[in-house]
């Protein structure tokens, strides 16, 4: 730091010593994970922004850099104007506004990002880091599957530096299944377990960890977690009438899914523990069930899953999905199960029973059909998959 602060008392204009004391205060700031050193790096970078005769190679590279370091301060929007004034100077260059693209979505700006991309495909209508977020945005905010499909596929097929993404073969892929062409869904799957996106073409999770036991349906014995699973059992109606007593359309607590995975019908939820995190205004409306949770770490402390009730009416079907990790499994106990509903996960089918728990891999393929005349209410429990250690469900981030 001491060097930079000489040359910059003897060259107070030099790009190069105003942005070597940039980093200099970037890498203290990692080091002492100091949020004040960081805010010190990102002025020292916008400075360089400010001087005059700034090589474009250093002033591009000082803008993304700040931009980036104001996205982790959790500035997004300051990193978005950061962007701007670089194309202020750079109008016609598409990395960039294909950056300003990424740093809009990220703040949920997504008629700004739309835009920015537009700006990208029109100075260069073949780049395909602006065609698959082109098209992520038209397929998950507009909701128009068969104009998103060209711009999801051509940009895949770029091979472009970040289009190679599970994220974009899972959109790309969803399309195709929610246009009626579930062959080619497949065939852009098993596209992305070849390029090493998706572990298999049915199991499609995009937080992993590597080694674990892959399959689709588990017995309760598999699972480590039999003794739950059973009380789950031997509980169910005490269970079922708990839930139950929320589902008066004026008091109960159950609210809509909001995961877009509905082609059609209503089905809602009532969430007990969400991220290893206890609901206890909810829990207090269920206290037995809870009674019964908090009594296995591995399911009430799962920070990559959920336990909650599901009432699902008739006449809805859940797409093909996945689940977002492969470190968890899903128990569904049966507590009020009409005629005429199933599960497919991969290629086998199943029913529910009332009072008989079942338990599958969530991040392989699975969709729901109610064909039936009346709703069905189960009980959802994730537990940590067995497989891991302690030091994995210490550790690993929530999702």
């Amino acid at each position: 730091m001491t060097k930079f602060d000489n040359l910059l008392m003897k060259y107070p204009r030099s790009p190069r010593a105003v942005y070597g004391k940039a980093v200099a205060l970037d890498k203290r700031a990692e080091a002492e994970k100091s949020n004040q050193l960081l805010e010190q790096a990102i002025d020292q970078y916008l400075k360089v922004l400010d001087l005059p005769d700034v090589p474009k190679s250093l002033l591009v590279k000082a803008g993304k850099i700040c931009a980036d370091k104001q996205t982790f301060r959790g500035w997004g929007f300051k990193a978005t104007k950061t962007l701007q004034r670089l194309l202020e100077v750079y109008p016609d260059d598409v990395e960039l506004w294909n950056a300003l693209g990424v740093k809009y979505l990220m703040i949920h700006r997504n008629d700004e990002a739309r835009s920015a991309f537009e700006q990208s495909l029109a100075k260069d209508p073949e780049d395909g880091f602006a065609k698959v977020h082109y098209g992520f945005i038209v397929k998950s905010v507009d909701h128009k599957y068969e104009d998103a499909i060209p711009y999801l596929r051509e940009g895949i097929n770029t091979n472009a530096s970040g289009v190679i993404d599970g994220r974009f073969f899972f959109h790309l892929g969803d399309a195709l299944h929610r246009t009626g062409k579930p062959d080619e869904a497949l065939e852009v799957y098993e596209s992305g377990a070849q390029h090493g996106v998706f572990m298999s073409k049915w199991q499609r999770s995009l937080y992993n960890v590597d080694g674990l036991t892959a399959r689709p349906w588990w017995t309760h014995q598999q699972t480590g977690q039999a003794k739950f699973l059973k009380m789950l059992e031997d509980n169910w109606q005490t269970i079922r009438d708990e839930g139950l007593a929320q589902m008066d359309p004026k008091s109960g607590s159950f609210v809509l899914e909001d995961e877009d995975l509905r082609e059609s019908g209503d089905w809602k939820q009532f969430t007990l523990y969400v991220q290893g995190r206890k609901n206890h205004k909810n829990c207090a409306k269920a206290p037995k069930t809870c009674a019964i949770v908090d009594q296995f770490p591995d399911v009430a402390k799962c920070r990559r899953g959920q336990v909650k009730f599901s009432v699902m009416h008739p006449g809805v079907h859940v797409w093909p999905h996945c689940g977002p990790t492969n470190c968890r499994l899903r128990s569904h106990i049966g507590l009020v199960v009409p005629d005429g509903i199933r599960i497919r996960v991969v290629n086998e089918t199943r029913g529910w029973s009332e009072g008989k728990a079942f338990v599958f891999d969530d991040s392989f393929e699975h969709e729901v059909w109610h064909e039936g005349d009346a709703y069905r209410l189960v009980l959802i429990s994730d537990m940590w998959h067995p497989g891991l250690t302690s030091h994995h469900k210490q550790t690993l981030p929530a999702i």
